[in-house]
């Protein structure tokens, strides 16, 4: 997956980054390569957090007047 498009995807994918590190299956070679992989996804699944936080804060006020007039 060369884009964080899929949020399971991308969080499988950090999974088994973290795996990796944690079984000791990384050799010194690829441990860069990982690391700069983890933090673009660990990056991009932060900013789509931030982004839906924006929407659900806009949205609040919408359906709290929604339920107030029923």
């Amino acid at each position: 997956m060369s884009d964080v498009n899929d949020w399971n995807e991308a969080a499988g994918e950090l999974d088994a980054i973290v795996a990796s590190f944690d079984e000791g299956e990384v050799s010194v070679d690829d441990l860069f390569a990982k690391l700069e992989r983890a933090t673009t996804i660990i990056e991009a699944l932060e900013a789509r957090l931030t982004a839906t936080k924006a929407k659900v804060d806009e949205l609040t006020p919408r359906i709290a007047k929604v339920v107030e007039e029923e």
